[in-house]
């Protein structure tokens, strides 16, 4: 099936690990995390390699260990962390880029450039603290 929205595995996993990590009084590892969101573990330690990396995780390792974050959950937005997995959201989803669209208006109704700039302010407005 055709999503016209894609969100990827790695920027929904780093997106929803945050949102947990955020909302555990207790410290979480890869395969709480894993089992809670039903992801691949090699997968989902790799999207927490980066959250490490960049700061916005710290890691304990051990038996006790896991994640706690870094930083206040009300001063981390969404679009930082999807950002961080994805890069920069473009704002022109046209197939045809607009140099070279031989029509006046956009066959699409200009929804793919609306989804994009509704789910980037969605994004931009979202913190951390808003989900826990």
């Amino acid at each position: 099936m055709v999503k016209v929205v894609h969100i990827s595995e790695a920027a929904s996993l780093a997106v929803h690990s945050m949102a947990l990590i955020a909302g555990s009084k207790e410290m979480l590892n890869v395969n709480q995390i894993a089992d809670l969101t039903h992801a691949s573990r090699n997968h989902l330690a790799k999207v927490m390699q980066t959250l490490v990396k960049n700061n916005y995780l710290e890691s304990v390792r051990g038996p006790k260990g896991g994640f706690t974050l870094k930083g206040d959950a009300a001063g981390i937005t969404l679009l930082e962390i999807y950002e961080l997995i994805e890069g920069t959201l473009e704002h022109k989803y046209c197939g045809i880029g607009d140099q070279k669209c031989p029509f006046r208006t956009c066959v699409f109704g200009g929804l793919a450039d609306r989804f994009s700039r509704e789910f980037t302010n969605y994004l931009r407005n979202t913190t951390l603290s808003q989900l826990i």
